[in-house]
This record gives C-alpha cells, structure tokens and sequence, in this order.
C-alpha cells in the first residue's frame, strides 16, 4: 500500500515521500482526522533546535499529538470509523522498574521516526486507545499534552510526603493550565496556586484558588508541593522562588523543558530537605487515565477548550505551513487542524483549478 508522507526537509519546507507500507495483522491503519501543534514541533519547524540535531532527523514528519479514525484492522479488534488517540512513544522492551517513556530504546514520532503528518498512521495495536464518540475531538487532539501532566501527577503522588493542603504550579501556559486542572480534580480539598507573568492568561485559571504574578507574591505565603511548568528561560527564575515559598521536604516536578542549563540553589535545597524530579512525556498508562478523566469529567472538557488557540482546515501542504505560522503568532493555546480527505478525482481537480504556481498533484495534504 503505497501512503504519503509529508516531512518537513528544513526550515519552513516541506515534501511528500510516497512510502509503500505493508498490511499486516499487527499494524492497525489510522487516518488523522484533528492533530495539534506544540512547541517541540516548532523548535523543528523553524530550525532553532540547531544544525547538528536537525541534519540527524531531518526529513521527518512532523506532529505526535492528534486522534484519527480507524481505516483498516485485519483483526477486526478496531471496528471501522472508530475513533482513536494515538500514542506517540513507542516502546520496544518492558523494564520492571523504567517506564516506556524513559527507556533510551523507546521511539518517539515526530522526534527520531516519523510524526503523523501522513494520510494514514500504521500504528501498533497496543499504541492506541478507543475514544467516546461524543467527545470533543478539537479538545482530544490535545491528548498526549494532557497525558504528560497526568504522568507527572501520578509520579508525585508516589514520591510526595504527606503534606498536600496546598500546591503551587509555576507557568500560565498550557501545561501550567492542565496540570491545575488535574491537580483540582485529584486533590478537591487543597490548595491551588497558578503563578505566571501574563495577566491575561491567568484570567484563564478561574477555577484555582488563587492566581499570583510572580512579581507580587505574598510574604507569608507557603506552599506544601510545586510543579514547574515554565519551561525554556523561565525555568531558572521558577525553580528559583519555589525553593524560596515551599516548605520543607516538599517535591518539586520539573516539566518545564529548557534548551540550556539553567542554575539551582542547591544550598536551600539542602537545608529544606527537598526533592527535584523530571517527568517526561508520557507512557500508555497515563493515554488511559486520560481518555478516562475526559469521558468522565465533562467540565473539565469545556475548560480545555480553553486551550484551543485556532482550527485550521488543511487541504495543502500551504495550509499547513500557514497553521505553524499561525501557531507561532498565537500568544495563547494551540492551534489544532482538521484534514479534509479528497478522492484521487477530488484531488485532481483541486489541483486542476489552484491558483498557486506551485501547486501539484503530490503537494496535496489529503
């Protein structure tokens, strides 16, 4: 079965690679349907993930976070038309004490093999989980963003002390906002304390107890537990006052990603007794927890779609490229688009009546 692929080759461009693909019993065949746009897809898209990285993984297609439909399963254990999220880790070997996502023989699409920027998606069985038809799907597209604060609650609840009356989440952006979600959800009788920069942001989190800007914090304010969701320059500043407010042996999370070093006052670390952690991406286990929190929790749903930047409808690679230059301008959310599927004459004809000079056949997004 021959499939498109569509891979960006470098910065800003992007091709079609016709990839012949084998049906077999184990590869379940998906057709994207609503898929998202992050930073990590940006850092790839605009070439600031540097020379050395991007001529190692490049061409690849882009995107790990988005849902589809099911086209084609020779076992039959994926009806037709059901619709699906598709987990973008892939393991290769099980540990007793190393989850999949930290393996180093692990494989992630859209960093190191292919993303889900194809026509269809030969997935493994075992890296996709049923969605409830009447969900949201703008709101699922973002389900592996959920996944990785749901992973990182999850670990703090195995290493955390018993102190949990209050908790604060540095970083008003997207992860800050589902991690908040979850931690209300999980712990209704604490605490929840947002601290970002951006007033307008944290107007957003209405559903916290208290909203801080990081410039005006109380004096007398402690917290039990920390999440750092800042990521890139900020992290340093965050991880910085949460040293400063949380109270002895209290945990930070780090999820925040940064692209450089950044400094940490050990000194305080060790004279509170703390405990620094990273949570990385995001394995099976927390795909399921997470289709489970947004099936049962339909609240949460609708702040979700708080999150959601733009929709694109994408009908050519063009459409694409003016999705992540889109994404880039967007101070808030994330933009998700939804693919338009043509028949081969469909195509043609689109093609036929384009008014781009470069517009072909192959340059199709189908």
């Amino acid at each position: 079965m021959i499939n498109q692929v569509y891979r960006l080759v470098s910065e800003r461009q992007f091709e079609v690679a016709n990839i012949d693909e084998t049906l077999t019993e184990d590869a379940v065949v998906v057709r994207p349907t609503y898929l998202s746009i992050c930073a990590a897809d940006q850092r790839y898209y605009t070439g600031s993930r540097g020379k050395e990285i991007l001529a190692k993984k490049l061409p690849m297609a882009l995107i790990h976070e988005g849902v589809g439909e099911v086209v084609y399963d020779a076992k039959k254990e994926f009806p037709i038309g059901t619709k699906v999220v598709m987990i973008p880790n892939t393991p290769f070997e099980k540990d007793p004490v190393i989850a999949e996502n930290y393996l180093r023989s692990s494989k992630f699409r859209s960093s190191g093999f292919d993303g889900l920027m194809q026509d269809n998606v030969f997935m493994r069985r075992d890296r996709l989980i049923a969605l409830p038809e009447d969900l949201d799907m703008t709101v699922a597209a973002f389900s592996e963003l959920i996944s990785v604060a749901v992973h990182a609650v999850r670990r703090f609840d195995s290493r955390a002390d018993a102190n949990r009356s209050s908790f604060g989440v540095w970083g008003d952006g997207n992860l800050g906002f589902i991690t908040c979600l979850l931690l209300k959800d999980k712990f209704p009788d604490a605490k929840v304390y947002i601290f970002g920069k951006t007033p307008y942001k944290l107007d957003f989190f209405s559903f916290v107890d208290a909203a801080y800007s990081i410039d005006a914090i109380p004096e007398d304010l402690e917290i039990d537990q920390a999440f750092e969701c800042a990521g890139g320059k900020g992290s340093q500043y965050a991880v910085d006052q949460i040293i400063d407010l949380i109270k002895p042996e209290g945990t930070i999370s780090l999820l925040g990603v940064s692209e450089y070093p950044i400094e940490v006052n050990t000194r305080m670390v060790l004279e509170k007794g703390l405990t620094l952690y990273g949570s990385s991406r995001s394995g099976r286990v927390d795909f399921q927890a997470t289709v489970d929190f947004l099936n049962k929790n339909r609240r949460a749903v609708e702040y979700l779609s708080n999150l959601i930047g733009e929709v694109h409808d994408v009908r050519s690679i063009q459409d694409v490229i003016e999705a992540f230059e889109a994404d880039l301008r967007s101070p808030w959310g994330e933009n998700r688009y939804g693919v338009e599927y043509l028949t081969f004459e469909e195509k043609k004809e689109r093609c036929r009546k384009s008014a781009a000079p470069l517009a072909t056949y192959n340059e199709e997004w189908t």
